[in-house]
């Protein structure tokens, strides 16, 4: 076995450990981006190396591989790459204003690197700060958030327990915070922070987004609600171009990139459910669905007179008279 097999069989060997629930032959096409057949190979030669490998079939008929994580705890350590890569992922969280999260995520690089043997740490930390030397994170505009550690304790604990939220909010335009009891269902992270809540008042209304930054006191009551099975998190992010929602704009969206900009609108995910048509001019028309017209029109700015709205009327008016031609580059 060549010692690039080794080392993705030892990978595919942690990643079964890891999932409580075991892999699927799915999540390891997924993982590795290998083919059915080449994924079916390696789940074989996974179960010949280590006997102790589980096999069973989940509620939907899946078959599921899960491994024991004792025999791998001497095999596995951490790479200079994996720990240069954490310490970016916690300063950009400290640069987003996620600062509760930058926290747990350094706890949790604290943890790992406490695994590391002694006789490997010495060298990782040479090879890692050399990394870290050579790696930086480019300046990007945006507000500085500041979330109360206290706010963000209380609505974890409230959206892991399924209990009512008691918040003072105070909402854009309101000049002082007002009282609002919340079912919280998730966080989504855009430009700033937004707790996805339903008012309780209104359980079977439409979720809302509420600034987590605008939360000025937030408490866990004792009172629960029962969370409506049929909410998807992401498919309510999914509505939406950016994060802000306005149900009356949602629709489908197709733009029209010019020939000069095809290629580079090309490697641009505009939207997850986004469909990419090329054109016999050589210009690119984009279609997806999603509301949030103002947040289009700022990113659409961006292109200059390489983007035009094909659809709706309502966004390709609001953005027909700022288009320019004079941008010299490209977003």
């Amino acid at each position: 076995m060549s010692f690039w097999k080794a080392e993705q069989l030892l990978g595919l060997a942690t990643l079964a450990a890891a999932r409580h629930t075991g892999i699927t032959i799915d999540d390891v096409i997924d993982r590795y981006s290998v083919s059915k057949r080449t994924a079916q190979r390696m789940l074989h030669a996974l179960e010949a190396q280590f006997s102790d490998t589980v096999t069973s079939l989940d509620d939907e008929g899946r078959k599921r591989w899960r491994l024991p994580s004792a025999p791998l705890r001497d095999l596995m350590t951490m790479s200079a790459e994996e720990l240069a890569a954490l310490d970016i992922a916690v300063e950009t969280l400290k640069r987003s204003g996620l600062t509760v999260e930058a926290d747990q995520l350094l706890g949790l690089r604290e943890k790992v690197v406490a695994l590391v043997p002694r006789s490997k740490a010495a060298r990782l930390e040479t090879d890692h700060e050399v990394l870290l030397e050579a790696q930086g994170l480019a300046a990007r505009p945006g507000p500085r958030q500041r979330i109360d550690r206290t706010v963000a304790a209380a609505i974890a604990e409230a959206i892991k327990a399924f209990r009512i939220l008691d918040v003072a909010y105070q909402a854009r335009g309101e000049h002082e915070p007002r009282q609002r009891r919340l079912a919280p269902y998730g966080l989504l992270t855009g430009i700033r922070r937004y707790l996805v809540a339903r008012s309780e008042d209104d359980l079977g209304g439409k979720a809302r987004l509420y600034v987590v930054e605008n939360i000025r006191t937030a408490r866990v009551t004792a009172d629960g609600f029962t969370r409506d099975t049929a909410f998807n998190l992401q498919a309510f992010a999914n509505r939406a171009f950016g994060v802000f929602q306005n149900p009356e704009e949602y629709g489908e969206l197709v733009w029209r990139f010019s020939p000069r900009a095809a290629s580079h609108a090309r490697g641009f995910e505009f939207h997850p459910s986004q469909v990419l048509e090329d054109q016999p001019d050589g210009s690119l028309v984009v279609r997806f669905w999603a509301s949030g017209h103002l947040e289009m029109a700022w990113h659409l700015y961006m292109w200059g007179d390489d983007v035009e709205v094909l659809s709706p009327a309502a966004l390709r008016e609001t953005v027909h008279a700022h288009r320019r031609s004079d941008f010299p580059s490209l977003p």
